[in-house]
C-alpha cells in the first residue's frame, strides 16, 4: 500500500478468540502499518510478539479460572458487562489517537460503537461462522425466548442507544456486521450459499509458523502419530483423558500425544504406558503436520487446524458451537462423533480404527486440504483489509 495506516484491533482476553487473528496482525505489521492492539495486559505477551502495539484495559471475563455461566443468556450477559466496562477505557485511549481502521473481534463490540461515533470504517475478524440467510429466525427467535433474554436484550439495547451506535438491535449489532472476514474454511459455515458475499469473505484460517509455540518432532519408528488435546478452555477431563489413556495406550504401531491443559495433573491419569506423551501445553498445528488422527473438542481453531492439515478426526464436543461444528466434520464425512459420556477407551479405539481405514475419509481430506488452503489464508485478509482503508 502507499500509505501507512493505523489499525486498531479490539480483541478479548482468550486463547480461542486471539489466536485465529494474530497472524493477520503480524503481516500487516510487517507491511509497515502502525497496529495497535486493544486487550487486557494478561495478553500483553501474545499481543506484542506480533509487533503490534498494546493498549491496555481492563478485562471483566473470567479467563483466568474459566468460571462461565452455563446457561447461554448468563454468558452473553457476561460479555455484555465486559463491552460496558472496556468502552470508556477504549474512548479515553483512542480519543486522540483515532486510527484509520477498527479490526474487532466478534466480542469486541466497543470498537464497532467508536466506528460508529467516528466514522472508521470497522472490519470484524470472526473466529466462528458468521450469521446466514434466516439467521435471526433461526437462531435469533430461539435466543428470544430463553430465561433472562428480555433483560439482557433490554440492557443490551439501552447500552447501544446511550452510546450512539448506528443500531440499538442487538441481533443485528452482533451478528450482522458492516464487513466480516471469516476466518474458517468455508466448508464449516453454516448454510454458506445463503451468506451475503458482498458483507462477508472466507479467507479461511490464518496460520504462520508458530515458532514461539515450540516445535515437535515425530518419534523414530512411530508409524501412526494420535494427537488428543481439547483446546484452551475445556479441558478439566480427567476422567476421558484416562479412557484415552486406556484407549490409545499400548495400540500397535501407534504414538500418542496426549495434551491435558492447565487443570489436570498428570499423576491423575494413572500408568502412563511408553507410547504415550503427556504435556499440559503443545504445539497444536506442528503436530498436526505430522499426525494421522486427532482427537479434538470440536472448537472452530481445532477443526480449521484439522482441515487444513488434512487430518482425521474424532470429535468430542465440550460446549457452545463444538456440538454443531462435530455433526459438521462428520457431514462433510471426515469425523466421528463421540460425546464425552460415551467415550469409553472402546469406543474411542473403535472410532480410530474405522477413521483412519476408511479411504473415502481419506479422499474427503485431500479434497477439503486443497479447498481450505486455495481460500488465500493471512496474505489475502491482509489485502483486504488494506483495501477497506482506501
Amino acid at each position: 500500500m502507499s500509505r501507512r495506516l493505523h489499525i486498531a484491533m479490539v480483541g478479548i482476553p482468550a486463547t480461542s478468540h486471539t489466536l485465529p487473528s494474530l497472524e493477520i496482525i503480524r503481516e500487516l505489521v510487517a507491511r509497515g502499518h502502525r497496529v495497535t492492539y486493544a486487550n487486557d495486559r494478561t495478553i500483553a505477551d501474545t499481543v506484542t510478539a506480533t509487533g503490534a502495539e498494546l493498549v491496555a484495559y481492563t478485562s471483566t471475563l473470567p479467563t483466568e479460572d474459566n468460571a462461565w455461566p452455563e446457561d447461554p443468556i448468563g454468558a452473553m450477559d457476561v460479555f455484555l458487562d465486559d463491552a460496558m466496562a472496556v468502552l470508556p477505557q477504549l474512548r479515553d485511549a483512542y480519543g486522540d489517537d483515532r486510527p484509520d481502521l477498527f479490526l474487532y473481534d466478534i466480542a469486541g463490540y466497543p470498537a464497532r460503537v467508536l466506528a460508529d461515533n467516528w466514522g472508521v470504517p470497522a472490519v470484524q475478524l470472526s473466529p466462528t461462522y458468521v450469521a446466514w440467510g434466516g439467521y435471526e429466525e433461526e437462531v435469533g427467535s430461539v435466543l428470544r425466548q430463553l430465561p433472562g433474554a428480555d433483560e439482557h436484550y433490554a440492557k443490551f439495547s439501552a447500552w447501544l442507544a446511550d452510546n450512539g451506535a448506528a443500531t440499538t438491535d442487538p441481533i443485528a449489532f452482533t451478528g450482522r456486521p458492516p464487513r466480516a472476514l471469516a476466518l474458517i474454511p468455508r466448508a464449516m459455515q453454516p448454510k454458506a450459499d445463503t451468506v451475503d458475499p458482498d458483507v462477508v469473505s472466507f479467507v479461511g484460517p490464518c496460520f504462520g509458523d508458530r515458532g514461539d509455540q515450540g516445535d515437535w518432532t515425530r518419534p523414530a519408528g512411530a508409524r501412526n502419530v494420535l494427537l488428543v488435546s481439547l483446546g484452551s478452555a475445556f479441558t478439566r477431563q480427567p476422567e476421558f483423558y484416562r479412557q484415552c489413556v486406556a484407549a490409545f495406550g499400548g495400540l500397535p504401531g501407534w504414538h500418542v500425544v496426549l495434551q491435558i491443559g492447565a487443570y489436570v495433573e498428570t499423576a491423575e491419569l494413572g500408568e502412563i504406558p511408553d507410547n504415550v506423551e503427556v504435556h499440559h501445553w503443545v504445539p497444536q498445528l506442528a503436530i498436526l503436520g505430522q499426525a494421522d488422527a486427532f482427537v479434538t473438542h470440536a472448537g472452530m481453531g481445532g477443526s480449521s487446524e484439522g482441515l487444513h492439515s488434512g487430518v482425521p478426526m474424532i470429535a468430542v464436543p465440550q460446549a457452545s458451537d463444538q456440538f454443531d461444528n462435530a455433526d459438521r466434520l462428520v457431514e462433510l464425512g471426515v469425523a466421528r462423533r463421540v460425546d464425552t459420556e460415551r467415550a469409553t477407551a472402546e469406543t474411542l479405539r473403535t472410532a480410530l480404527v474405522e477413521l483412519t481405514s476408511d479411504p473415502h475419509v481419506a479422499d474427503r481430506l485431500a479434497e477439503f486440504r486443497r479447498e481450505v488452503r486455495a481460500e488465500g489464508g493471512t496474505q489475502r485478509a491482509a489485502d483486504l483489509i488494506e483495501g477497506m482503508a482506501d
